[in-house]
């Protein structure tokens, strides 16, 4: 099978088996970054691509710092939406106990859900912020969290942010990259239908206001 647009409209990039299609879309990828027209995306996306995961990689056990977990949310909410009073609660947080709990949710990894939970015990950090940093340090099993990535596969319904569907979530994904062969992570997954449905610009996604930890 094979897709009609780039926005995602049926069938999509996940009903193709077209391996060279998916490699397209996630070429895509930085392209769609800039396209969002978002001050400092492009930035903090090369950072949270290229150097979190080797300074995570670089630690052991392996944690994230205040700075990181605030860069990252920043990322997350510049390529989505963004929400200023989760940001102001992830500050709020002690550097130490970032260090601390975030050590302890990483080395539960690959549990499927269980540094997800941990890491949503900081201030201002729900199942999606948690993802960001779970598919940084562990990329072969954690796909961050995206609503437009999620709204592509079949079967899980409406998007919640919860602990719950993101278990299912990344599991389709872990699949889906397993069907696609050596070389394939989740993580490239999440990105090829990110970069397929045209970001959030693509979407037409408006900034919403404050909610809880996402």
């Amino acid at each position: 099978m094979t897709e009609k647009d780039g926005r995602g409209s049926s069938p999509g990039l996940w009903a193709s088996d077209d391996v060279a299609a998916w490699r397209d879309a996630l070429r895509r990828y930085e392209g769609t970054i800039v396209a969002q027209q978002v001050n400092r995306l492009p930035e903090l996306d090369r950072w949270y691509r290229e150097e979190l995961p080797g300074l995570i990689a670089a630690r052991a056990p392996a944690y994230v710092t205040l700075d990181e977990l605030v860069r990252a949310t920043e990322w997350k909410m510049k390529r989505g939406v963004w929400r200023q009073r989760n940001l102001i609660l992830v500050r709020s947080n002690a550097p130490e106990e970032v260090e601390w709990i975030s050590r302890g949710a990483l080395e539960r990894a690959p549990d499927p859900t269980a540094p997800i939970v941990a890491l949503s015990k900081l201030a201002g950090v729900g199942p999606a912020t948690a993802s960001a940093i779970a598919a940084a340090a562990a990329p072969d099993v954690y796909p961050f969290f995206d609503d437009l990535v999620a709204n592509q596969v079949p079967g899980l319904g409406s998007v919640d942010f919860s602990v719950r569907y993101y278990a299912r979530y990344a599991a389709a994904l872990r699949e889906r990259a397993s069907q696609l062969g050596p070389g394939w992570t989740p993580v490239m997954v999440e990105r090829a239908l990110w970069a397929f449905a045209g970001g959030k610009a693509g979407a037409g996604t408006k900034a919403e206001g404050p909610r809880g930890g996402e």
